[in-house]
């Protein structure tokens, strides 16, 4: 083995030596609609990422787990924009008007492929948008890619 790679058991494999100090990471994934909660959850933890997943239904719930939390903070957001009660950008421009959370980094994941939502996701702040896609397979793999970048190539602020 390299100097550089470590074993990490989540990913039966190597990463970098960057990420093998941190603690699991933890994803607040925020989305409304139940079967988009399952695909999600299915496709994380076929990337071997699901333990440290919290679900919020709205953005209201988004952020009152946010502000009521301060040990629980997220490493991870993932965020659809339409959400009920406080929708996604109004979370999104909440959270990096905080200078408490703004670090967070917040991938916005979400059915949406118009030019203007991608727009307005970068100007509140957003640090990624990802359309997730309709075949189980192809969503997978985009959840693959975020782990890849986000999780272990990225090196993620300290909570």
């Amino acid at each position: 083995m390299e100097n550089n790679q470590i074993c990490d058991s989540h990913n039966n494999g190597y990463t970098n030596g960057y990420t093998s100090h941190r603690k699991e990471v933890s994803i607040l994934l925020v989305e409304d609609d139940p079967d988009h909660v399952e695909l999600t959850m299915n496709a994380l933890k076929e990337n071997g990422i699901g333990s440290m997943i919290h679900v919020a239904g709205d953005g209201e719930e988004a952020l009152q787990y946010i502000y009521d939390n301060d040990s629980a903070r997220p490493d991870l957001i993932l965020l659809d924009i339409r959400l009920p009660r406080i929708d996604g950008f109004e979370v999104l421009k909440r959270i990096k008007a905080d200078p408490d959370l703004q670090t967070i980094p917040v991938v916005l994941l979400t059915t949406s492929s118009e030019d203007g939502d991608v727009i307005q996701g970068y100007k509140y702040g957003a640090n990624s948008y990802v359309t997730k896609p309709v075949r189980f397979k192809d969503y997978v793999e985009k959840i693959k890619n975020i782990k890849s970048y986000w999780i272990f190539t990225n090196t993620l602020p300290v909570s």
